[in-house]
């Protein structure tokens, strides 16, 4: 939260309004004094009144840093939705509408022509195991060999 201020609008006004009316114009220093206001209260103020006008490019207006503070704290928001969605989303369970594994993400789908593989693969099997003897553990295979 931004520090109270220590000066009113109104005497912000009126000080910028002093030295922009008077000619010529007056030391900032002296007026600061004169009014009972920071010497760099009223240079800011003066700076301020000037990128206002348009005559300042190095700061920006006042309608630019409300509108900044404004998307600034709207950020913050979005921010802490977000961290509350992600927190959620670890209690939930998965959506149904995403792909993941066994969803058949790794099938295709059959190519032009209604071919699923491509012509000559259709058949294609595995060497068969019917009748093969039951492989053993390398580790018993190997210990038994150095006996």
């Amino acid at each position: 939260m931004a520090a109270p201020r220590i000066y009113s609008q109104e005497l912000r006004e009126r000080a910028v309004r002093m030295y922009r009316t008077s000619d010529p114009k007056p030391q900032v220093k002296k007026l600061a004094v004169d009014l009972g206001v920071h010497p760099e209260a009223l240079r800011t103020w003066l700076r301020q009144a000037e990128a206002d006008a348009g005559e300042r490019d190095d700061r920006p207006t006042t309608a630019e840093r409300e509108e900044l503070a404004a998307l600034r704290k709207e950020n913050a928001q979005l921010k802490r939705a977000n961290e509350i969605l992600r927190t959620a989303s670890v209690f939930s369970p998965p959506s149904s509408t995403r792909p993941g594994p066994g969803d058949g993400a790794l099938h295709r789908a059959p190519a032009p022509g209604g071919r699923a593989h491509p012509p000559g693969t259709e058949h294609r099997l595995l060497p068969s195991t019917a009748g093969a003897a039951p492989r053993s553990n390398r580790a018993n295979a190997s210990a038994t060999t150095r006996s």
